[in-house]
């Protein structure tokens, strides 16, 4: 048995939290999702970034935020 399936889909935002190598982004039906892996050095680096000064030692206050979105309505 065969499905056809129409989609029109309109994005007007769209907001990505973090995407690793193993992720899946699906937008809308797929029958098959074929694996797929690009690397580009889109800034012309040629090498490594310089080590931080003090590794794991943040600058300023540090402020606790909430873990999820908050709004007032």
């Amino acid at each position: 048995m065969n499905y056809y399936i129409s989609q029109n889909i309109s994005i007007h935002n769209f907001k990505v939290g973090g995407i690793s190598n193993s992720s899946v982004l699906q937008i809308g039906s797929a029958g098959v999702i074929k694996p797929l892996s690009n690397l580009y050095n889109t800034g012309q680096f040629a090498g490594g970034a310089p080590e931080a000064d003090i590794p794991g030692v943040a600058e300023g206050p540090i402020r606790p935020r909430p873990l999820v979105p908050l709004s007032l309505s």
